[in-house]
């Protein structure tokens, strides 16, 4: 054999061995599977790398190198640890996606870039691993992201509930716009985007044990288009948004009224809540006000732009039945108060505990 006809053969050899040929045989996780070989590879590429495909993570490297459009960054990061991981209306997948993408839009961001990462237990079904990593990439589409990073770690049987997944997302804040607590103003709305409590009550509901007929979808969704359409229709006169997850609305609020050092009064007949969360509520021993929420947004509002404001969110879908439910006053500070349909009023404080653990 020549010497040239040898550097060939080994040439060709040498490609077809950096070509990657995996196929994942197993039919459920095994520890090999988070050891950073073989298996880890192939788990790697047949399911996640196939889900997210984009030349952004092809390289599969250590970190995703972006290029940056202009303005600020803004970065966040969430776990989601919900149990049961499948119930109505999401699961654990998208609920990790939805989850980054509203911090981030939420903060007047458009969410561009996502990471995923997984904590995995052995034993957990092959098929709930790409049923997740297939719900997550729809979830992504429609937000309109890339999850462009991640990482795999598999832990022995009984140590993680299955999965864990914790997602980072990236994104731009357009220059001129400040969003916060300092802005908020006595006078100023605070405006719901759609009925509160549905997610939680859905998950209480999904894990069974309580005799409760109730129809109830989690709300779990980007509210990306409703941050982006409310900052487009009312220019300078949004003080800031959040997306009242765990604790509910009535523990965003209450974070808003201690840092602006402002009262925050809400009209109990104006709550957005949904009968069957009512019911629920009153069953359960829970009030809908402290019930997370994952596809909907809180605002406050100048009021002059208030109108524009409820225009803007009805606009969209997911913000059809959007409403004022409060107004900012200046005392007492620190306080959010309810004004209920007795006539009456109590203070509503900051959640104390965990009543529904294990939600997002």
């Amino acid at each position: 054999m020549s010497s040239r006809s040898e550097s060939e053969v080994l040439e060709a050899i040498e490609r077809r061995r950096r070509r990657p040929h995996y196929k994942l045989l197993e039919e459920h996780v095994t520890l090999s599977h988070g050891a950073g070989g073989k298996a880890t590879h192939a788990l790697v590429e047949t399911i996640f790398a196939r889900a997210f495909d984009n030349p952004l993570l092809a390289p599969l490297a250590d970190a995703a190198l972006l290029a940056v459009e202009g303005g600020r960054l803004a970065f966040s990061t969430d776990a989601s640890v919900v149990t049961p991981r499948f119930f109505p209306g999401g699961d654990i997948g998208e609920l990790s996606v939805n989850g980054t993408v509203n911090d981030l839009a939420v903060s007047g961001a458009r969410p561009l870039w996502l990471s995923a990462a997984f904590v995995l237990e052995e034993g957990l079904a092959i098929a709930e691993v790409v049923r997740i990593a297939e719900s997550m990439a729809a979830a992504a589409r429609r937000a309109g992201v890339t999850i462009v990073a991640g990482d795999t770690k598999v832990v022995e049987r009984g140590k993680a509930d299955g999965l864990y997944i914790a997602t980072t997302g990236v994104g731009v804040v357009p220059d001129g716009l400040e969003l916060g607590p300092g802005a908020i103003r006595p006078g100023d709305r605070v405006i719901c985007s759609g009925p509160i409590g549905d997610h939680g009550i859905a998950i209480m509901v999904a894990r069974g044990g309580l005799d409760l007929e109730v129809d109830l979808e989690s709300d779990t969704a980007p509210v990306h288009e409703l941050a982006a359409g409310l900052l487009a229709a009312a220019p300078g006169a949004v003080r800031c948004m959040r997306d009242p997850t765990r604790g509910g609305l009535a523990t965003v609020l209450n974070e808003l009224a201690l840092a602006a050092e402002v009262a925050i009064v809400l009209d109990e007949s104006a709550l957005p809540v949904r009968a069957e969360v009512t019911g629920a509520c009153e069953i359960l021993g829970l009030d809908p006000l402290y019930v997370a929420c994952e596809g909907r947004l809180a605002a406050v509002v100048a009021p002059a732009a208030c109108d524009a404001a409820l225009a803007a969110l009805r606009a969209v879908a997911l913000g059809e039945d959007a409403g004022v439910v409060g107004e900012v006053r200046a005392e007492p500070p620190g306080m959010v108060v309810l004004e209920t349909a007795f006539g009456g009023s109590r203070v509503v404080d900051m959640l104390a505990g965990d009543p529904l653990p294990r939600i997002c």
